[in-house]
């Protein structure tokens, strides 16, 4: 005779898995505990932000002078800072202008109170009588004329003989010996007496390559 099993009453604990199937092991689980989520911020509110902004410069004792400096010749910070690094960086060197004729072409460049000037005689040089000095591209500046400027070039199109659309005037140019510096006439410098004296030295432009593999410091100076 089988018995009838009685359903459990209320209260009654249910069975376990392991009571379900004996022989089977329990297994205890961790529940997963949920990543918590940032509240979105209200409407019309943003969430604070970490400062990004760099650290002010600590001048410390300096403060002051600095402050007096700004003051006395009407400068921003930056305009002061640029002032400051030039003088260092071109130490021995001072700030020439000058430009074109109409004075649609400007520009400054750092370079020597004693000039030293190229006189080519080659045949472009000696039509426009191209007297120049040579410097580095970061020592050169054009403040403004870019969109007034044309370049000529011939023959390997190496140098770029750059004038002004309006008056003509060559004021600097890209020189063949030294395509990635400038060539600056010295006679389109301002007369604000930055230049003390110039040294003239002719190149023989007429055989040009001969000329450059026997010069020793020409082909370097839009290096240093």
């Amino acid at each position: 005779m089988v018995k009838a099993r009685k359903a459990p009453g209320k209260g009654a604990k249910a069975p376990s898995a392991a009571e379900k199937s004996p022989g089977s092991k329990s297994l205890a689980v961790t529940p997963k505990k949920r990543r918590g989520r940032k509240p979105a911020p209200l409407p019309g509110k943003e969430e604070p932000r970490e400062s990004e902004e760099e650290p002010l410069l600590e001048l410390g004792a300096q403060r002051q002078r600095w402050l007096s400096f700004l003051k006395q010749r009407s400068l921003s910070a930056e305009e002061a800072a640029k002032l400051l690094l030039d003088s260092f960086e071109y130490k021995g060197l001072v700030k020439h202008t000058g430009g074109c004729h109409c004075g649609a072409v400007r520009f400054e460049v750092w370079a020597s109170t004693d000039l030293h000037v190229f006189d080519c005689n080659c045949s472009i040089c000696v039509k426009k009588q191209n007297r120049h000095f040579i410097v580095p591209a970061a020592r050169f500046k054009l403040l403004k004329g870019s969109d007034n400027l044309t370049t000529y070039t011939f023959n390997t199109h190496k140098a770029k003989h750059t004038f002004c659309k309006t008056c003509g005037v060559q004021s600097f140019y890209r020189p063949r010996s030294n395509p990635d510096g400038y060539g600056v006439a010295p006679h389109c410098l301002d007369d604000d007496g930055t230049v003390l004296s110039i040294n003239v030295e002719q190149i023989n432009g007429k055989e040009w390559e001969k000329a450059m593999k026997e010069h020793k410091t020409i082909r370097g100076m839009s290096k240093s």
